[in-house]
């Protein structure tokens, strides 16, 4: 999906590099964040969670201003309730922000909707999010930052399964490397980690990708 002439759409995209990446490969990007009014009362525009604008997401060391202007643009959206306008396009992507949408379930029906409203057929979305290793039975289920349980995931992937769709199979892979023992905690490294420390359980990331399929 990511070569020239394609269309892609990155939900709650802060400031990361993925929209100029992209933009580089020749994907026409639609980058949206949340509005200004949830960004205020969650605190994100004290950090480098939240992009305001089309200059925030500007990379000049990856891409060139004037080829990026012309690869993106940028939009607010609310990722609870998608507008009509963000649809048919080639793939859709999120970075770990759907843990925060309020609920374990809120941050699944955007994976959902975000299927089934903003891709075409053959379109992929892959969206990762918070990754609980500690526990299949507890977990944080509601509130500002949920943790997603491997029996969640596995659920949600049977659901759209059922719905039409191609999911990736989830795969967690053994622990093998000397990282993998290796869990930040509170204030986290600036160093790359596999896992850390939140709110009180070990978590990792981990990765769903869907192919719509009607």
């Amino acid at each position: 999906m990511i070569t020239p002439g394609r269309r892609g759409l990155g939900f709650g995209v802060g400031t990361e590099p993925l929209p100029a990446v992209f933009a580089k490969l020749g994907v026409q990007v639609m980058a949206t964040d949340a509005p200004s009014e949830i960004a205020h009362a969650a605190g994100w525009q004290k950090t480098e969670e939240f992009a305001a604008s089309l200059n925030d997401l500007y990379k000049p060391e990856i891409i060139g201003r004037e080829r990026f202007d012309a690869q993106v643009a940028f939009r607010t959206c609310d990722m609870t309730a998608i507008a009509p306008e963000f649809s048919g396009y080639d793939f859709c992507w999120s970075s770990c922000c759907l843990e925060h949408l309020g609920s374990l379930r809120a941050g699944l029906d955007f994976i959902r909707d975000s299927v089934e409203k903003v891709l075409r057929v053959g379109g992929v979305a892959c969206h990762t999010t918070e990754f609980n290793l500690s526990s299949d039975e507890r977990t944080v289920e509601d509130g500002g930052c949920v943790l997603y349980r491997r029996r969640d995931i596995e659920a949600f992937i049977v659901e759209m399964r059922e719905r039409g769709h191609h999911v990736a199979d989830l795969r967690i892979a053994p622990d093998t490397h000397a990282a993998d023992w290796y869990v930040d905690v509170p204030p986290y490294r600036q160093d790359p980690h596999l896992k850390l420390e939140l709110l009180g359980y070990t978590t990792t990331s981990a990765g769903l990708v869907i192919t719509r399929g009607r």
